[in-house]
């Protein structure tokens, strides 16, 4: 019996989605958004789609161009810790932005090209009194010592604790 309560608690885990996205935080100004856009487009992030005539360029805001040149940044990085953040601009989101044209696409994970973003892309540079800190922050997480047991808090490492325990006791 204990192995087949597992087997359905394994399937009900693993048949959900768990796309990750990178997008900019609402309430920013157009000049944040612009310096995460401009750190983002500058660094790997693949940004060809919101230029004029691309697939994502409308809406064509500063806010919807950011969302898709930070979470293309974020995926080209692998999703890795601190790179989705660019000095508080920008959070991770189990969703995509609502409002992306019908012709566009969000990735919620990284197409392992690595893409260089292409010359032309207009930057406005480090806007007057603000930091140049942009892009990723602190550290991968792995010394970090409130991850020391994080094998055991990620919910597919829950679920084989509960089952190797179940099986010991039965």
């Amino acid at each position: 019996m204990a192995p087949l309560f597992c087997l359905l608690l394994f399937l009900a885990i693993t048949g959900h989605s768990t796309a990750t996205y990178c997008l900019c935080n609402d309430g920013e100004s157009n000049q944040a958004l612009q310096a995460a856009l401009d750190y983002a487009c500058g660094n790997g992030a693949d940004c060809s789609a919101i230029l004029q005539n691309g697939a994502c360029y409308n809406p064509n805001t500063v806010k919807d161009h950011c969302n898709y040149a930070v979470n293309s940044y974020f995926q080209n990085s692998g999703q890795a810790t601190g790179s989705c953040n660019f000095s508080g601009t920008a959070t991770v989101s189990p969703n995509p932005p609502t409002n992306i044209a019908s012709t566009c696409s969000y990735p919620s994970s990284s197409t392992g090209t690595g893409t260089t973003p292409p010359t032309g892309i207009p930057t406005t540079g480090t806007p007057p009194g603000t930091s140049t800190a942009f892009g990723p922050s602190g550290t991968t997480g792995i010394n970090l010592p409130n991850h020391a047991v994080a094998i055991f808090t990620s919910v597919s490492s829950i679920f084989f604790t509960f089952c190797t325990a179940l099986l010991i006791v039965t």
